[in-house]
Order: C-alpha cells, then structure tokens, then sequence
C-alpha cells in the first residue's frame, strides 16, 4: 500500500474515532454514573466526588503567617461506582500540603463538576454547573490495615500513575474527615447536606439516574 492509498485509509478511522470520544480538557471524558438529579443533595454529592479525580485541596499554612495554602490534588473515594464518599490522598512531605496537615488538620476539598465535562460550555462559576467543598480535618492515615488496603487500591486504580512516583519521597496516605458540606448545584443557594446524609446516602444504578 503507497502512502497516498494509506493516508486515504486511515484519515476517515482517526476522524470517526475522534467523534466517537468525548473529551474534557483534552482528555477523555468517562462518567459511569449518571448525572443524579440536582433536587437529591446527597446522592448528587456522592455523584460528584465520586466521579472526580482531582480538585483544590486547602490547608493551614503555619510558616505563612496561617494564610490558606490552595493545592491542586488528585483522590479517589473507592472505585468510580463505588465509592465510599471519604477523599483519600498519596502526599509528601515534600509538598506544602502533607507539611501544612501535620502541623495543622484543619482543611477543605474543593471539587467542580466541570472539571469531569458534564456542564457543557456553562461557566464554571455558574449555579448549574456543580461544586462542592469538604471541610474537616487532613488525617494521616496509619490506623485501620483495611482502610488503608482499600485507600490504596482506590487511589491506584484511578490514578495509576501513582504506583511509579518515587519511594524516595516517602509518600503517604491521608484523608478527610468531613465535618461540614457546602454544595451549590443549582439555582438558590447551598443545599442543606449533613454529612451523616452525604455518607448514607446509596450509589447505585438504580439511584443514580437523571
């Protein structure tokens, strides 16, 4: 096969690949539940943070005068259909944020939805399109041998990357443990959402329906 015969091959298959693939910022775009209804403030929740990978994690900074100290971070809360609601993390101490945590627990996870491509061309900023913040405490996690199998499994199963960082940076798993939620996911205000809610609430397919 020459190369025009080629290009006139392959052309049409990386063009109908490319419509057949939804991307977000360049990178595909999976979602293994769908969007709940915005009126279900728990299970939307648990939707969000359950399908996201990444967000701005805010700490104490002590040696900042105890400014607030915003960091992009990955996590995972359990498998993307099952998840468990509690962010866990892979930190160093090399970073300002796992350093802030030992010092100071006090902390917030900040999550868009539209960083997971469900909210179209609407801005971030507007109501409709999702986001939430996790407020409590930045703990260190060293306790509970099957939590910290289950951290693990959740944080390389979603961010496999993680398993080829350098052992040498000593990295370590934390979580949050949430005390208060602020949701805003649609027109009105922040939806009232205890976290006994927001933990019991159910992420199944039967649930998890627009």
């Amino acid at each position: 096969m020459n190369i025009n015969k080629a290009a006139s091959f392959l052309l049409p298959l990386v063009f109908f690949l490319a419509l057949s693939q939804e991307f977000v910022n360049g990178r595909p775009l999976i979602l293994s539940l769908t969007r709940p209804k915005p009126d279900d403030a728990a299970l939307f929740a648990r939707w969000l943070v359950s399908q996201s990978s990444w967000g701005v994690l805010n700490t104490i900074a002590s040696d900042m005068g105890g400014a607030p100290f915003g960091n992009v971070v990955s996590f995972s809360d359990g498998l993307p259909d099952k998840g468990r609601g509690i962010p866990y993390f892979y930190l160093t101490t090399l970073d300002p944020t796992a350093r802030n945590a030992l010092k100071d627990q006090r902390s917030s996870l900040t999550i868009s939805e539209y960083a997971i491509g469900s909210c179209g061309k609407t801005d971030p900023e507007n109501p409709s399109c999702a986001k939430i913040t996790l407020i409590g405490k930045l703990k260190l996690l060293n306790g509970d041998p099957k939590e910290t199998s289950f951290a693990q499994t959740a944080l390389f199963t979603k961010h496999p990357e993680m398993k080829g960082w350098p052992k040498g940076h000593n990295f370590q798993i934390f979580k949050i443990e949430i005390e208060e939620i602020f949701m805003i996911n649609w027109f009105g205000g922040p939806k009232p959402l205890t976290v006994d809610q927001y933990l019991q609430a159910k992420m199944d397919s039967r649930t998890a329906i627009a």
